[in-house]
């Protein structure tokens, strides 16, 4: 029996639309991380990019426990002596909040072009208000 690989011309890409209103961080990021990847799909192959689009609102209101509002901390390196940047999870949440959410569903994807590809997929917007109405996005709860 022969093994199965999907074609490119072959994979129904969908859309999703997630509201990240009181969510856990890395619990919502790991569920977009399997969609992004397909590994919620029959066709899912490992380096072929099966995945479908993810519509994030409300990433503004994105929660996380522990008190790591104020212990969580970013770092940023420019390569230069005394480039290295810190800033805590409540700071980032207030000027980019759809930089956390990025950036946690990208340290879940692969670390080579597939991933890179995976992450394009991902649309993430602070408010509720986005513009991919026409995509008919499908609402659902992770």
């Amino acid at each position: 029996m022969k093994t199965y690989i999907p074609n490119l011309k072959e994979i129904k890409r969908k859309w999703y639309l997630v509201d990240a209103k009181d969510k856990i961080l890395g619990r919502l990021a790991d569920k977009i991380a399997q969609i992004l990847s397909g590994k919620n799909k029959v066709v899912y192959t490992p380096h072929i990019d099966t995945g479908d689009f993810v519509v994030i609102i409300n990433a503004k209101k994105v929660r996380v426990t522990g008190g790591k509002e104020k212990k969580k901390i970013y770092y940023h390196y420019s390569g230069y002596p005394g480039g290295l940047k810190e800033r805590t999870f409540e700071d980032i949440l207030k000027r980019k909040p759809e930089q956390v959410i990025r950036r946690a569903v990208k340290g879940m994807l692969p670390k080579n072009k597939l991933g890179k590809k995976m992450l394009k997929k991902l649309k993430v917007y602070p408010g509720a208000e986005h513009p991919h109405q026409a995509q008919n996005p499908e609402k659902i709860e992770v």
